[in-house]
């Protein structure tokens, strides 16, 4: 990843936290809800994978010390953080279609706004 791209996905999760706290200012939950979600999916995605971390031992052997166990977060490509963003969209616009089809519109219409809250602050 070069300093651009690294530039572009902080830039976008700027934008998540500023309409973020539009969002609270206005009291929309059905937009907070949905850009705490969308935030919470591009922290999920920084996690490090673990599988490949050795199997623990005896508490003698365990590293000491402050930041002795912390590793660096996965850096995220503003196409990553763009994926992450469209996928959590689409989620939220397929539930809404089943929810209206069983005929739960409250529910259908809270997920579109949710979606159209990420989508806004996708496109700002």
């Amino acid at each position: 990843m070069d300093a651009t791209d690294e530039s572009h996905s902080d830039k976008t999760l700027t934008r998540l936290r500023t309409a973020l706290r539009a969002a609270m200012r206005h009291r929309d939950r059905a937009a907070v809800s949905g850009l705490r979600s969308a935030m919470a999916a591009i922290a999920n995605a920084e996690a490090v994978n673990i599988t490949g971390a050795p199997p623990a031992g005896a508490i003698e052997t365990s590293p000491v010390g402050v930041g002795s166990t912390e590793v660096a977060r996965r850096m995220l490509t503003h196409a990553d953080v763009h994926a992450i963003l469209e996928t959590e969209v689409a989620e939220r616009e397929q539930a809404a279609e089943g929810y209206a089809s069983r005929g739960s519109q409250d529910q259908a219409d809270r997920l579109r706004a949710e979606a159209t809250a990420i989508r806004d602050a996708l496109a700002s």
